[in-house]
């Protein structure tokens, strides 16, 4: 997707030498994908979120990186959970073919 948000840069920053309007167009598109479009979070400024690890100034990179490791092991417990299930009720497809 980023690869397709860059080549629509690039086209409007070439259509731009006839007319600067498309310039413009490039930027802001430039600037909505550095904004939204990497991390799908926006900015990290004061909508940061607030963990637990103690009062509301103090919620930094640490309780930032406690709620990412939170969200990465509830996705990998979840697929963890698919796969069981998958292997569970299609027991002839995971079957290991025997010599």
């Amino acid at each position: 997707m980023g690869t397709l948000i860059i080549l629509a840069i690039l086209a409007l920053v070439v259509l731009g030498f006839n007319n600067p309007l498309w310039w413009f167009a490039g930027a802001a598109l430039l600037y909505l994908h550095f904004r939204y479009g990497r991390t799908g979070q926006g900015t990290t400024g004061s909508s940061s979120p607030r963990g637990p690890s103690g009062p509301a100034g103090s919620a930094g990179p640490s309780a930032r990186g406690d709620n990412d490791y939170r969200a990465y092991r509830q996705r990998r417990d979840q697929q963890a959970r698919w796969e069981r299930r998958y292997r569970r009720e299609r027991p002839w497809m995971t079957r290991q073919k025997r010599n």
